[in-house]
């Protein structure tokens, strides 16, 4: 990302990645099949917790993903790589489509806090690209500029997971399983596209391939 020049280009960019790496569309199912058992205020306060973990860890990243990167003496190009990879595990999942009962009952008792925080917010809400681009963004601003527009976008997308998490009940009832279950699938292969394609873009900065442009 080149932040030299603030278009848009790069707002189109940056908002279509945080989409793809913090908005509701990874998260959606596996929020339906954790929550299923609990009431509606449960379901949205587990919602509101899971965008602030997710939000606030975005947040965290961005403010020291660059020292970490120092500190840790890895690149984005190293980043890149791992993101995609971690991807890839999810995305294939996802594109394999349901393996298991999707409410089956373990007979433990599960808490409404623990799983806001793990699984829900950290990976499938603020999932690996969400993670990768900001790290890499992190150390790629050049101004303050470029610093408020990436934080403004993380909130962007923020308040759409919010209203469609403290909501999922309404919403849950204009979606027909099958549809989700279609879109999963598809999702899930476009994903492990992006996934290949962090992966090439990983190798290409640590120069150990020289990626071709796309037409």
């Amino acid at each position: 990302m080149d932040f030299t020049v603030i278009d848009a280009a790069l707002v189109g960019k940056l908002l279509l990645l945080l989409l793809v790496g913090l908005g509701p569309k990874i998260a959606l199912v596996p929020f339906l099949e954790k929550t299923h058992a609990f009431d509606t205020e449960t379901k949205a306060r587990i919602g509101r917790q899971m965008v602030l973990v997710a939000v606030v860890t975005a947040l965290i990243l961005f403010a020291t993903g660059a020292l970490l990167m120092r500190l840790l003496h890895i690149t984005g190009g190293a980043v890149a790589v791992a993101g995609g990879i971690i991807l890839a595990l999810i995305a294939i999942k996802m594109a394999s489509g349901p393996t298991e009962k999707p409410h089956e009952e373990t007979g433990l008792p599960v808490d409404p806090e623990k799983i806001a925080v793990f699984p829900l917010a950290v990976p499938y809400l603020l999932n690996p690209v969400g993670i990768t681009v900001v790290i890499i963004a992190s150390g790629e601003v050049v101004s303050i500029a470029s610093a408020i527009l990436v934080i403004g976008l993380i909130l962007i997308v923020a308040a759409l997971d919010y209203v469609v998490f403290t909501n999922i009940d309404a919403l849950a009832k204009r979606m027909k399983p099958a549809s989700l279950i279609v879109s999963e699938v598809v999702f899930g292969i476009l994903l492990t596209a992006v996934a290949v394609q962090l992966v090439v873009s990983g190798l290409g900065g640590l120069g150990i391939i020289t990626p071709t442009a796309a037409h």
